[in-house]
């Protein structure tokens, strides 16, 4: 599989966003917010650069399982192909139905919830703890038989095609709302209106909802976003804040029971307090609008620095070595929590700047090993320290003002 092409798609993505974006401003509607925005597209930037790690990993899980305990050979064909698209489908419809259901599985799939807009930034909301969550689920397919290059075509097909449905620019489609997951049928599932709540599972065909008693039509307005809003464009908490409140009330139940009904049990059931107290441990900040256009500023151009640096990495990936790869990574996924924080107006980031610029000058040694740029790193390391009182003094003057 030639994966570096696959790069190719954050380009065409972004032109889908920008002219979404656009009809939105044509139809006087608004959208997209920046902090939002800057928030999906981090969630999605940190998924897709995982997924260099592990895309190879569950190929290669699936073609194991295939090839040992797989039941039957099954060779492509037009019904192959269909019934594969099909089972997937069901699978996930599954998944994401229990992914609502269960607390475990809600840990991992509550952050594509979390945004209180819904735009096509909004379906970067995927992360690898769902990836592998939702892989258990489709390892049935190798096990049926199905190899690992057909399972991976299918699943490339069916994780584009929900892309479209996270817009509002479109309306109901007609027919075609009888049998395919339209952006109407999609944005019911993520509205947090009472009458919507746990609704329209599917991701590709809807009759999957139809057939299990989870269909609900759009009749009024969606709001969207979590029922009790997170409210934070922390990287970090967005991904691990249900994770720590299960571990909270696991850790202070008082029976047996009571900790598997937390881990198993139905997301509603877990005391709503639990964050509140976690928020104030962790000092989480609701701040809208103290942001200076200085941070802002400052944030775009990260982003837009990250996602040519992710094109390239995903597009070259198998001419970096292994060491450049992995600080790459690093590099990136501090600049992702460097970004929430930014909004947040975190002070804790000097420290963050201080760890990219390290591994920077690391990287650039790993490039040019010679001796001339190693005195000339470590003389600039040296300044920095010297000077690391004033130089972050103006650091937070220049950004915040």
């Amino acid at each position: 599989m030639h994966t570096k092409y696959l790069a190719f798609a954050i380009p065409l993505f972004l032109v889908f966003m920008g002219l979404e974006y656009f009809l939105s401003k044509v139809q006087g509607k608004k959208f997209y917010k920046f902090k939002d925005t800057i928030a999906n597209l981090n969630v999605g930037i940190a998924e897709r650069l995982i997924d260099c790690f592990s895309i190879g990993i569950f190929y290669f899980y699936y073609d194991y399982l295939q090839k040992n305990l797989g039941f039957f050979d099954i060779k492509s064909g037009v019904f192959a192909w269909i019934a594969l698209l099909l089972l997937t489908d069901l699978l996930w419809y599954w998944y994401h139905r229990l992914g609502h259901e269960v607390n475990i599985l809600w840990s991992v799939h509550i952050v594509h919830h979390q945004s209180e807009e819904f735009n096509f930034t909004v379906s970067a909301r995927i992360t690898i703890f769902q990836a592998i969550a939702r892989t258990f689920f489709w390892s049935i397919l190798p096990i049926i038989g199905f190899n690992a290059d057909m399972i991976s075509i299918v699943l490339l097909i069916h994780g584009i095609y929900p892309f479209f449905t996270h817009t509002r620019t479109v309306g109901k489609l007609g027919f075609l709302e009888y049998i395919f997951v339209t952006p109407s049928h999609h944005r019911v599932h993520h509205a947090s209106n009472e009458q919507y709540l746990d609704k329209n599972y599917s991701d590709m065909f809807i009759f999957w909802d139809k057939l299990f008693g989870t269909f609900a039509e759009e009749t009024e307005e969606p709001v969207y976003g979590l029922t009790k809003p997170l409210k934070s464009y922390s990287f970090l908490w967005q991904h691990f804040h249900y994770m720590i409140e299960l571990a909270y009330a696991f850790k202070h139940a008082q029976t047996f029971k009571e900790r598997i009904r937390i881990i198993f049990g139905k997301p509603e059931t877990l005391d709503p307090r639990i964050r509140e107290e976690l928020e104030k441990r962790f000092i989480i900040q609701f701040s809208e609008d103290h942001n200076s256009k200085r941070v802002y500023t400052y944030v775009v151009v990260q982003m837009i620095s990250l996602l040519i640096g992710l094109f390239v990495i995903i597009y070259f990936l198998d001419s970096i070595s292994l060491t450049s790869q992995i600080l790459w990574a690093f590099f990136i996924l501090i600049s992702l929590i460097n970004c929430g924080a930014l909004l947040e107006q975190k002070r804790w980031i000097i420290y963050l700047e201080a760890i990219r610029l390290f591994i920077v000058g690391v990287l650039i040694q790993l490039n040019y090993p010679t001796t001339e740029i190693f005195y000339a790193i470590a003389i600039i390391g040296l300044i920095i320290i010297a000077f690391a009182k004033t130089l972050k003094n103006q650091y937070f003057k220049l950004i915040f003002g």
